[in-house]
């Protein structure tokens, strides 16, 4: 027997299921590479605590790579490995922006925005094919990345912003 004969699933929406996870694979490699660059290149004010975090925003980003991986051959598939197909699927771009300070903090910001819409969608297409597994995947990643928005968006908070909001 196959594994997803194992798994109880349908084929058919697994075969959706896994589409998206690919997809997400390739986004979630690209803001790993996005991720190192800042932390290499970073420079200027907050030199210090910038590199620490992208190294630990990097790291993080590497589990969920091989989870993601992971739940794919989970599902009876092959996980995409080559980057010229992440590019031709990434909702994500390479990017060699500079990375000084805010701006790159707001970068990571916008490529979690990205993550996090297709996570959801991701989320979506397991629950309908009652996958549950995938689903508390996506609810780990969710809980994690929503958090580290809220604290990067305070980060980049500016003081004038706290004091109007008293």
């Amino acid at each position: 027997m196959r594994t997803l004969d194992y798994l109880q699933l349908n084929e058919n929406k697994v075969n959706v299921v896994v589409e998206s996870l690919n997809g997400l694979l390739a986004d979630l490699q690209i803001f790993y590479s996005n991720l190192r660059g800042l932390h290499w290149n970073v420079r200027g004010r907050g030199f210090f605590a910038l590199h620490a975090k992208y190294e630990e925003l990097y790291n993080g980003v590497a589990n969920q790579v091989d989870e993601v991986a992971e739940r794919i051959l989970q599902l009876g598939s092959r996980p995409e490995n080559r980057y010229s197909e992440y590019l031709k699927v990434s909702r994500l771009q390479e990017d060699g922006f500079e990375p000084l300070g805010r701006a790159g903090i707001q970068k990571v910001l916008d490529m979690l925005s990205v993550l996090i819409g297709e996570e959801r969608e991701v989320s979506a297409k397991a629950a309908e094919a009652n996958d549950e597994v995938t689903v508390a995947l996506i609810g780990d990643f969710l809980r994690g990345q929503e958090k580290l928005v809220w604290m990067l968006s305070a980060f980049l908070t500016r003081k004038s912003e706290v004091e109007s909001e008293k």
